[in-house]
Formats: C-alpha cells, sequence, structure tokens
C-alpha cells in the first residue's frame, strides 16, 4: 500500500495558512519522482517569506545537496557576489529552485550533475507553485533553461530573451538570464569577466522592477 510519502506533490501540499514554513516540512517527505532515492534531503528554498523577489534556479548541487540549503556552493556565492554588485539586497530576495533533489551521476569519487527530465521538473512543480503563492514576489528570476521550461515551457529560450522583463502568469513580471553556473564554465578568467557582468546587467533589471 502507498503511503502519503508515495503520493504526487499535490497531495502532500499544505494549507496556505501555514505558510513557507509548512510547505518546506511537508517537501521534506516527497516521493513525487525517483530522484530521492540518490540524493541526501530535499532541498527547498530560503529566504523572506514575503519577499518581493524570487530568484528560481535549476536543482540543488552537490553542496547544497549535504547542507540542506539552496546556492551554497560555488554557483551560489557567485550569485551572491553578483546580486551585491548590481545592488540586489540579499534580505529582499527568496532563492529557490525548480526541482528540489540533486540529481547526479558517480564519476569516481565525485558527484556529477545531471539535467533534470521533464517528467522530474513536472513532479516538483507543486512545490514551486506553493512557494511562488505564499512568497508573492513582485518579480521573478528565472536562472537557466531548467527554470524557464519549469516557469514558462521549453520552447522559451533564455539567451533570446534575456535581460527582459516578461509579462507572466505566475507573478507581476519576470526577467530571465543565465544560472551561475554557466558563468563558472566560462573558457577563461576574460570570458568569466564579460559573462558575469552581463549577469550583474540582468540582476539590475529585476533591481529596476522592484
Amino acid at each position: 500500500m502507498s503511503s502519503a510519502a508515495d503520493a504526487g506533490a499535490e497531495a502532500l501540499i499544505p494549507p496556505r495558512r501555514g505558510g513557507v514554513k509548512a510547505l518546506r516540512e511537508a517537501a521534506a517527505g516527497c516521493r513525487a519522482c525517483p530522484l530521492w532515492r540518490n540524493a541526501t534531503q530535499t532541498v527547498f528554498g530560503a529566504g523572506r517569506a514575503r519577499a518581493p523577489v524570487m530568484l528560481v534556479g535549476e536543482q540543488p548541487g552537490d553542496r547544497e545537496d549535504r547542507d540542506g540549503r539552496p546556492f551554497v556552493g560555488p554557483a551560489g556565492h557567485l550569485l551572491d557576489a553578483a546580486m551585491e554588485k548590481a545592488g540586489l539586497d540579499p534580505d529582499r530576495v527568496y532563492v529557490t529552485n525548480a526541482v528540489k533533489h540533486f540529481k547526479w551521476k558517480p564519476r569516481g569519487k565525485r558527484r556529477i550533475h545531471q539535467r533534470p527530465s521533464k517528467l522530474e521538473m513536472e513532479a516538483c512543480k507543486p512545490w514551486l507553485e506553493g512557494e511562488l503563492d505564499r512568497v508573492r514576489p513582485e518579480v521573478v528570476g528565472i536562472l537557466g533553461s531548467v527554470a524557464a521550461e519549469s516557469l514558462i515551457g521549453g520552447d522559451f529560450r533564455v539567451t533570446k530573451r534575456r535581460g527582459e522583463l516578461i509579462e507572466v502568469n505566475f507573478a507581476p513580471a519576470a526577467v530571465a538570464t543565465v544560472h551561475p553556473s554557466a558563468v563558472l564554465r566560462s573558457r577563461d578568467s576574460e570570458e568569466r569577466a564579460v559573462e558575469f557582468d552581463k549577469l550583474v546587467d540582468d540582476l539590475r533589471v529585476i533591481v529596476r522592477a522592484v
């Protein structure tokens, strides 16, 4: 017999009155897709319960999976630096991911990130929708293609629409940009500096919109 933990995420969503805290506690037991089997824990969003800005990334990385907090690894440190340069106050930001469990494959002693599938994104979407419903951000920053596919659809291209103020149905406005990990994958320090500044420019669009 299946338990509530094995049900779809929709069945686990608590009443809105419990806020983000109740949502986070419920997500800890989510088994809506197979990713939980190889993950250390659910990594839920963090930040002010009614932050004017929500930044949505892809999924937890190795460090996030171990620590249980989003954006605490190398990409998170780069995002912090970009936010500081853009003038985006972290106290006004709620950060989360489209997928709440770390998807990886082994390579020697390392755990290598794998892109979540469409089914995995869909399985996790009720949690993201719950966060949007409770935080009610004025602007959502969409970090990378997985977040864009989850929130807008597979036809959306971040590279073509980045830095634009986009009209969406899940918030008053959204701005898409690359995931900070894409900046880290730059070929050399010169390219990384250019890509970092582009990310900062995109974040400044968010700053001006709130």
